[in-house]
């Protein structure tokens, strides 16, 4: 009769094959495969960093003395990203053309610029505007000071980026006194009012809206 404890010491002696041996002879035939699929195993996880943003929202630099040659150097803000961006412009303005006059042809021809569709390589940096084509801007009612501007479409009902891309625009150039405000008002009688392009307005155009007060004049 065969002892019990020779018969346990036999099945301790035998080699034995279980899950954790079946994975340990599986690990060499998964690295063949992924080195023959092209891919390389890692052993802790990698961290390649965020993908390249396709919005650039940079041009390169157009040559000045050939811009100056096209007409009146001027910026227009365009949006890209979340933001306001001033982008290059030339517009045509008749020589000897009075200070009042002047002030609505130079404000007209930034409103049709900001309507405009983007170049090519504008749209491709991801610039866009929301200025609709078809306003029209005149001059100063009778009660109204002297560098108002009155759009045709009233500017209470431009949406946000619209109202923003024409504020900074035109407070920024000839079409105002320069100091960072415009007046405008719509095509009715009421008041209009002055308009500030603030860092806010220009970083975040979506969500501040370009603070005004009402003016009158004299």
């Amino acid at each position: 009769m065969r002892h019990p404890d020779k018969r346990r010491g036999d099945g301790a002696d035998a080699p034995r094959s279980g899950p954790r041996t079946l994975r340990l002879l599986a690990l060499p035939l998964l690295g063949l495969l992924l080195a023959g699929c092209g891919i390389r195993p890692t052993e802790v996880p990698t961290d390649f960093g965020p993908a390249p943003s396709r919005v650039r929202c940079s041009l390169s630099e157009p040559d000045a003395s050939q811009q100056a040659s096209h007409g009146l150097a001027v910026q227009v803000f365009l949006l890209c990203g979340a933001s306001l961006v001033a982008v290059d412009r030339s517009l045509r303005v008749p020589d000897g053309t009075a200070d009042s006059e002047r002030r609505v042809l130079v404000a007209q021809g930034l409103l049709d610029e900001l309507a405009g569709t983007p170049s090519a390589a504008e749209r491709e940096a991801g610039y866009q505007t929301y200025v609709r084509g078809g306003m029209t801007v005149g001059g100063p009612r009778p009660r109204d000071p002297e560098d108002t501007l009155r759009l045709s479409t009233p500017p209470t009902e431009l949406s946000a980026y619209a109202l923003a891309q024409a504020v900074c625009t035109l407070s920024d150039s000839a079409a105002a006194e320069g100091d960072g405000s415009v007046i405008l008002g719509g095509p009715t009688a009421a008041p209009p009012r002055r308009y500030d392009c603030t860092d806010e307005v220009r970083s975040q155009p979506g969500s501040h809206q370009p603070p005004s007060t009402e003016v009158t004049g004299g």
